[in-house]
């Protein structure tokens, strides 16, 4: 049984261990980070030196999924608007050990509801890149639907296709 706790500093060589090539870290950071590989350091300086990127104080939520085992998944939670209704979810990972095993289930079900419950959001997104299937099946078997919208990316020589997804709080209750 997965819980999910607030992002600390010694998570992040752990995390980063699960992108063994290039193309998975892209897959997980899009063109979020310069350069491949990266440090420990270079994850903590982006969350906790510069708050993901984010202007506002209190807008940026990494969370860390752990079980029994240890930590088995990670993602990060900001909200998109000024109103703070909009929660947008991203760098969703789980350990590569664990794929396949109903753990991103598990932490998109224990996000969501940290989200609506404990945020207040009225909406979650995510963007996914297409040539990642079982994110995508992921994500629509939690609730999210295609919003119609899509961006392409230049990565690793191609172009990639992110496919962008939301989930009403009036949708997750039903």
């Amino acid at each position: 049984m997965l819980r999910l706790r607030p992002y600390k500093p010694g998570d992040a060589g752990t995390i980063l261990a699960w992108c063994r090539d290039e193309t998975a870290f892209r897959k997980w950071t899009g063109d979020r980070y310069a350069s491949f590989p990266i440090t420990a350091a270079d994850m903590n300086e982006k969350y906790i030196g510069r708050n993901g990127d984010c202007p506002e104080p209190d807008n940026f939520y990494p969370m860390t999924a752990f079980d029994e085992t240890g930590i088995a998944g990670h993602l990060i939670m900001r909200f998109t608007d000024a109103e703070k209704t909009t929660l947008r979810f991203g760098f969703v990972i789980v350990d590569d050990a664990k794929r396949g095993r109903g753990y991103g289930k598990e932490l998109i079900a224990l996000s969501l509801k940290y989200a609506f419950e404990i945020l207040k959001a009225d909406r979650v997104t995510l963007g996914v890149f297409d040539n990642n299937p079982p994110a995508c099946r992921c994500y629509r078997s939690a609730g999210f639907r295609d919003t119609g919208t899509e961006h392409r990316l230049e990565m690793l020589g191609e172009t990639w296709k992110i496919l962008q997804l939301e989930l009403t709080k009036e949708e997750y209750f039903r």
